[in-house]
């Protein structure tokens, strides 16, 4: 009889609630889903929709005091939930590391690229702060940053929004984590840099075999770096499954609006169909399918209540009412002529 290995990372019914005296926000709603080693898994979806909220608890990065988590989130087998404060230091930057969305913000301006680097591989190497600075130097040329010595003596403004977010994915990496978790990597980059951080995500998650996490609300960044999609609305997943299934054969109208809506070659001349209205109030989460509201295929039994994960295929999920009851063809961008990587 084969083994299989466990997944290196594994939710199960998360559910994120942020408290204050003002009012309740259920961020997260009992999101579940595993990350395979050597995989990327793109978490796609609006603003809003708890993606990044669901990236931040897995290190348990929300505040504390506002904050209530429950449900399971394993890493390599290990409760999160249930770490002390000590683990829990180990495991961020350890373990699993984080690109954050705007590196200008995220590092810590009174300091050189390299001496937080420096500080990070130190303290979870246990090595010395000259060998920790030849550390720094490596991850600096790795991640393809010209004159890497000198960068090495830059504070965070003295960089372009490229290179700082190269030096991000350095800082990243420097710890040899199992995990990397990046939100939204490449929204404060214009077009070019944009493509040349991707390209290089792609080929170190190659090179160093690990598993990412990234979070986007573009289409296109899921196409060109994930093996896998989960699409999240109103803090659920209505729809996960392979890249190319789920870009060639859309099954929740909430992914087809999101595939509809995207710019691509075969649209040139037409118009775009913008999903609309706006995302659920998740101050007051909804008893039926928080995407009825916007959707055009919505029937009584939409209203009636939230609808059930249903498995469309081995490896398939989606969150619909309707599933093979489907009046029209969906339209992803497999149809539309444009191939999923």
């Amino acid at each position: 009889m084969t083994e299989t290995s466990s997944p290196l990372l594994s939710i199960r019914d998360l559910q994120v609630t942020f408290v204050t005296r003002e009012r309740t926000v259920h961020a997260v709603n009992g999101v579940s889903f595993d990350l395979e080693r050597g995989e990327v898994l793109s978490i796609l979806g609006e603003s809003g929709s708890g993606k990044s909220v669901t990236l931040r608890a897995v290190q348990r990065l929300l505040p504390e005091r506002r904050t209530r988590i429950s449900g399971e989130i394993d890493v390599d087998g290990e409760d999160v939930l249930a770490m002390s404060g000590p683990r829990l230091r180990d495991l961020r930057g350890g373990e699993v590391s984080m690109i954050f969305q705007e590196p200008a913000t995220s590092f810590d301006p009174v300091y050189t690229v390299g001496q937080q680097i420096v500080e990070a591989v130190v303290k979870h190497k246990g090595v010395t702060k000259e060998q920790a600075r030849r550390r720094a130097l490596e991850l600096l040329e790795l991640v393809r940053i010209p004159s890497a010595a000198d960068r090495l003596d830059n504070y965070p403004h003295e960089m372009s929004g490229g290179m700082r977010q190269r030096a991000m994915i350095a800082l990243a990496l420097s710890c040899d984590p199992k995990i990397l978790l990046a939100d939204e990597p490449t929204t404060a980059l214009d077009a070019t840099v944009q493509i040349q951080v991707l390209l290089l995500l792609q080929q170190l998650q190659k090179e160093l075999g690990l598993g990412v996490i990234i979070v986007t609300h573009d289409v296109g960044v899921a196409i060109e770096i994930a093996d896998r999609i989960a699409v999240m609305y109103g803090g659920k997943i209505v729809e996960s499954g392979p890249l190319a299934d789920v870009v060639r054969d859309p099954q929740h109208p909430y992914t087809q609006g999101l595939l509809s809506s995207t710019i691509h070659a075969a649209s040139r001349g037409t118009r775009l169909t913008a999903i609309p209205g706006s995302p659920p109030n998740l101050s007051a989460p909804p008893t039926n399918c928080s995407f009825a509201p916007r959707c055009r295929f919505a029937q009584d039994e939409c209203w009636a209540a939230i609808p059930p994960e249903v498995a469309v295929a081995p490896g398939r999920m989606s969150r619909c009412a309707r599933i093979g009851a489907w009046g029209d063809e969906p339209q992803g961008i497999g149809q539309l002529g444009v191939e999923a990587a």
